[in-house]
């Protein structure tokens, strides 16, 4: 579970750059939530995922993972709670390891990790079988360093490492958006098939409406640091991108060119 309870964030406070960044936003996602999350550059989006991340404190209000206070945890201790993948394919994995290592260093996820670590046949097993459910070839790979691999491939890699050890919430800040569009839904099924295999809870942003409305069972949509769309389960299942931008309209008084383009 995660309650996100009247969080405010304000950026360079009381000089011309002042960005209200987060303005009252209340969440609850229940165990097992699939929430999708939309909206136009500086919605609120990124900050938000930051915010539940621990990447900043915000200025106000109350964070909560699975029953547990994190709003003054910082983010290293915040991180046993959190599987993450980022839009960039090059974060969340080390290049110059071999991917049987990365797997390695996710599966400590919440441990305790002294000078001396490694991973026994046991594990290069189930790390084999983990790759294969990937269905892109990389079990035959493992030795290969990370760094040589596609950004899809990467990213998939990355997804795997973030949920080995099942997190109590799975973060998604565009992690498709890097990609091209035939590898983008690949990850983005491989997103869905983990998530509901696992039974994670889930924020993922996007940018596509059109993924908004596919994916998970919630969609949230954000303008100008709040939540000004809310939909759930059978509401959700019968939108089109016409309905969506139109509770938008109602919801926030404006929809964007950006917008009418994703």
């Amino acid at each position: 579970m995660l309650i996100i309870d009247n969080i405010h964030k304000t950026f360079f406070p009381g000089s011309v750059n002042e960005k209200r960044a987060l303005q009252g936003v209340n969440l609850t996602l229940q165990d097992g939530d699939f929430v999708t999350v939309i909206g136009s550059n500086g919605a609120g989006k990124s900050t938000l995922l930051n915010a539940v991340a621990g990447t900043f404190f915000i200025d106000e209000g109350r964070i909560e993972i699975d029953g547990v206070d994190v709003t003054r945890m910082p983010e290293h201790e915040r991180a046993r709670y959190i599987g993450r993948v980022f839009q960039d394919p090059m974060k969340g994995t080390a290049g110059k390891m071999m991917i049987e290592e990365n797997l390695a260093l996710a599966s400590w996820r919440g441990k305790r990790l002294g000078l001396r670590w490694s991973f026994q046949a046991q594990q290069s097993a189930q790390f084999k079988e983990a790759l294969k459910e990937l269905d892109l070839g990389l079990e035959d790979r493992m030795s290969a360093h990370v760094g040589l691999l596609s950004g899809g491939q990467r990213q998939a890699v990355t997804l795997l490492m973030a949920t080995l050890v099942k997190p109590k919430l799975l973060l998604l800040d565009e992690h498709t958006a890097a990609l091209d569009p035939k590898t983008a839904e690949k990850v983005l099924q491989l997103t869905e098939r983990l998530v509901k295999a696992n039974h994670l809870t889930t924020l993922m942003i996007t940018h596509n409406m059109r993924d908004a409305l596919r994916f998970g069972n919630r969609l949230i949509m954000m303008h100008q640091g709040r939540i000004v769309v809310d939909v759930k389960a059978e509401e959700k299942a019968h939108l089109d991108v016409p309905d969506l931008l139109a509770l938008f309209e109602k919801g926030a008084g404006e929809v964007s060119d950006e917008m009418l383009l994703s």
